[in-house]
């Protein structure tokens, strides 16, 4: 089972998807997302960062699953902002998965020329490359001041989103101007002791489910799709069933208390802005 989203632009996109971020070795990466696919997800979410873009690709090749039934999305880390450096970037990084079209390509971060790599995105998009574009850790300020300086608008902002910081007004931005939010760290990265939560096993036993299951069934019910990531098999597959209940609004109401305003990264600081623009990682 599976429920989708629809874009923007027509895209139909899986609400739950599979995230490998902190999975850098290939092999055990093409591992992992083979079982992933093997479970049932067909959304796969990497990046230039998490170094494994060939593992991702590779499973994906194996799998025997038609490509247009897998949906992938990649991003544009800050080294190759700009415009001609994002073209560079987007074919290398194709190279890499071994694809012809990627489904989704984000502006990881919202540091130097991301107007530059918008518009060289939104020729690739033209072009038939890319299926849809769009940000990640884009603020509100930000993604508006993207949105009405050019033509297209994005897809998607990927942020962090988990019940200890639930970004109701980062929502509410991204409803109005038809941006389809996407949760990165659902789980709070296991912060606040969040799976051992009181309101969250409370409502877990209610339906047969487990904290992180009852987590991921409010993003969805919020209308953001999720990523979550495990390494564990079993995990994997407890993470994607989660179509099979529903939260009523006085479990939707419980979880709102929840909010603590904690930040796994906060991108709008100055520190922040230095450490990330004085990161590289391999083009080869």
């Amino acid at each position: 089972m599976m429920d989708y989203v629809t874009l923007n632009n027509g895209v139909k996109m899986p609400k739950l998807g599979f995230g490998v971020f902190q999975i850098p070795d290939l092999v055990e990466s093409e591992k992992i997302v083979t079982e992933a696919l093997k479970a049932g997800y067909r959304l796969i979410d990497t990046a230039p960062g998490y170094l494994n873009e060939e593992a991702v690709g590779k499973s994906i090749a194996k799998s025997g699953i038609p490509r247009e039934e897998i949906f992938v999305t990649t991003k544009l880390w800050l080294q190759d902002a700009g415009y001609e450096a994002t073209k560079k970037a987007f074919q290398r990084q194709l190279d890499k998965l071994g694809l012809d079209y990627l489904d989704l390509y984000l502006i990881h971060v919202p540091f130097n020329d991301y107007y530059g790599s918008w518009r060289a995105m939104e020729e690739l998009y033209k072009e038939g490359k890319i299926r849809a574009i769009g940000v990640s850790n884009f603020s509100e300020d930000r993604l508006v001041d993207l949105i009405v300086n050019n033509e297209i608008k994005p897809a998607i902002n990927q942020i962090e989103i988990h019940p200890l910081r639930q970004q109701r007004r980062a929502l509410e931005v991204m409803e109005e101007y038809g941006v389809q939010p996407e949760a990165w760290a659902p789980f709070a990265e296991g912060n606040g002791n969040i799976f051992q939560n009181e309101i969250l096993k409370e409502i877990a036993e209610k339906y047969g489910k487990s904290p992180a299951q009852v987590i991921l069934r409010w993003q969805l019910q919020r209308d953001t799709v999720v990523i979550p990531k495990s390494a564990n098999v079993d995990r994997m597959k407890q993470n994607i069933d989660v179509f099979d209940f529903e939260l009523s609004k006085e479990d939707m109401d419980e979880i709102k208390l929840l909010e603590t305003g904690f930040k796994i990264i906060d991108h709008l600081t100055a520190d922040i802005a230095k450490s990330f623009n004085e990161v590289r990682y391999p083009e080869k």
